[in-house]
């Protein structure tokens, strides 16, 4: 029998468990985590609530069971082709947490680079890959390991990811299927559900405070003026996070406690 386990969770694990419930009630669909935490969170929600998500081994393969993040999974159970990823997506029937490197108040979301010139830019990051058909096409998500005003941004330099107001601009066609779900952060948990979709504030981590968001914010945020507290573990997934998903501790390379 296992020791009885320290239940005070850190604050990777608590980003680790936010992320989970981004999963929560998804149903069968293929998950896409980037990131450590999301990877790690992506296993938390399958080994608890959401039994029937797919994961795949981040190449080719549908994973089963629960495996040690960094490691490949012993059990497969299908495979998944690229191609098949791109039936899934157009079906709606995948929610990707994406990882941002500039954010702003509506959604808009930029992977591509940094700067005001696109041909020139000061920084050159990933360009835009799959992100705007991800958006217009089903449940997306975002995670930011750190939070600060030059992720959270007045405007992004580039739209990589739709946002509710560039979807709204574009048309129908963009805005039909437009479902941005939630943004963790090392700091809190937003979604879209302020005026006009913009974003709100729905909880802060323990040891964190409303305005201790809003600094790291360079826009206004919608939300109560006291926010809920985000939940931190249950034991039992607390076990799971450090016995069998990541006894490597990789999430705290991350998100620094």
């Amino acid at each position: 029998m296992s020791a009885r386990i320290d239940t005070e969770a850190s604050r990777a694990e608590v980003c680790v468990a936010a992320c989970a419930d981004a999963w929560r009630g998804a149903g069968e669909v293929l998950i896409s985590p980037i990131g450590v935490v999301p990877a790690i969170g992506a296993r938390l929600a399958r080994a608890t609530f959401a039994p029937q998500l797919l994961l795949s081994d981040g190449e080719a393969m549908l994973a089963a069971g629960v495996w040690p993040y960094g490691e490949r999974p012993p059990v497969v159970e299908g495979w998944l082709p690229y191609r098949s990823v791109f039936d899934l997506l157009w079906r709606g029937r995948r929610h990707v947490m994406m990882m941002p490197s500039q954010i702003d108040r509506h959604g808009n979301a930029n992977i591509s680079s940094i700067g005001a010139d696109y041909q020139r830019p000061t920084v050159q990051l990933l360009g835009a890959r799959g992100a705007p058909g991800n958006t217009v096409n089903h449940p997306t998500s975002y995670w930011l390991p750190r939070h600060t005003r030059r992720s959270f941004v007045p405007r992004v330099d580039h739209v990589s990811g739709v946002g509710y107001d560039s979807a709204a601009a574009a048309g129908p066609a963009a805005e039909r299927f437009m479902d941005l779900r939630r943004v963790v952060t090392n700091l809190a948990v937003l979604d879209f559900g302020g005026p006009d979709h913009s974003m709100r504030l729905v909880s802060v981590h323990p040891g964190v405070d409303r305005a201790e968001v809003e600094e790291a914010t360079g826009f206004g945020l919608a939300g109560e003026a006291e926010p809920a507290l985000t939940r931190t573990p249950s034991e039992e997934e607390l076990r799971l996070i450090r016995e069998a998903i990541d006894p490597h501790r990789a999430r705290e390379g991350e998100v620094r406690s």
